[in-house]
């Protein structure tokens, strides 16, 4: 058994500890919105924050996280209100969705320890994420305008 903090909520996951945190949280908890992607940590679907700092949940064992706290986009605000996620909307980023997650949890990850990114910055920063619809001057433009709101 393995505890886990989850969204500021404690959760305890029957399984083996090297079981990709994805897995877990898709299949065990049905937080389906972290999305499996390539499962070789090169796209950024499934992209969470662990103790804030945006990682791919694909590549990262649920053993390896049991001190941790995850949040998921589900967990990013209780609202769905948060700087990023309005600044998505007003700048319709999304085109079919599918790596909208991760784009945004990264994302809020680069603001959340650096609030003015250059848009260098912001550029190098979201290379870690692919986007198959190519909608990557909606992304950067998101991302400032929340650098801006926030």
């Amino acid at each position: 058994m393995i505890s886990l903090s989850i969204n500021n909520q404690r959760v305890d996951v029957e399984t083996d500890p090297g079981t990709p945190l994805l897995w877990v949280l898709r299949e065990h908890l049905g937080l389906v919105g972290t999305r499996f992607g390539c499962g070789a940590g090169m796209c950024g679907a499934c992209t969470v924050h662990i103790d804030g700092t945006a990682y791919f949940a694909c590549q990262t064992p649920v053993g390896d996280v049991a001190d941790g706290q995850v949040v998921t986009i589900e967990g990013l605000s209780d609202q769905g209100d948060h700087p990023v996620q309005r600044a998505w909307i007003a700048e319709q980023v999304p085109q079919c969705g599918y790596c909208q997650s991760g784009q945004i949890m990264r994302a809020a990850a680069l603001l959340a320890r650096n609030p003015k990114p250059s848009r260098e910055e912001i550029v190098e920063e979201m290379s870690a994420n692919l986007c198959r619809c190519g909608t990557y001057a909606r992304i950067v433009r998101a991302i400032e305008r929340a650098a801006e709101e926030a």
